[in-house]
């Protein structure tokens, strides 16, 4: 794998320590839990409001090569929670054009709010990308 690949945004003391533990412990927000790679402790992560294109949930690294998206790659399911229900799903991770263009709809969706990452990591694949699909 190439340096790009490990590239992220980490979070300010402020968001991780301050805002994800409200914000996680909000009902409005979709929260994963996905198993730790070393340990296999659950790990909630809030993610903010989720994402749908076309039909299909999406999970979007806005910023980059994050730990949760080592953990989610890793374990290849988790759970999301919103408002109170929790689901389990598979992960799917995708690439090349289909990555793009969930990239490409998740800024434009989210604006300003992901404007931060992108003038950090301008090339849509250092976003990794992961389709939501029912466990079985």
């Amino acid at each position: 794998m190439d340096a790009r690949h490990h590239r992220y945004v980490p979070s300010g003391f402020v968001m991780a320590h301050v805002v994800n533990p409200i914000v996680g412990r909000l009902g409005g927000t979709l929260v994963l839990i996905v198993p730790g790679r070393q340990t296999g402790q659950s790990r909630s992560v809030p993610l903010g409001r989720p994402f749908d294109l076309d039909g299909v949930r999406y999970l979007v690294a806005g910023g980059g090569e994050t730990q949760w998206v080592r953990n989610l790659r890793a374990a290849g399911h988790g759970q999301l929670r919103v408002h109170g229900v929790t689901t389990s799903f598979h992960a799917v991770e995708i690439e090349g054009p289909e990555r793009d263009r969930v990239v490409a709809a998740y800024r434009a969706k989210q604006g300003r709010t992901v404007e931060g990452f992108f003038r950090q990591l301008p090339d849509p694949s250092d976003h990794p990308v992961f389709r939501v699909e029912p466990s079985v």
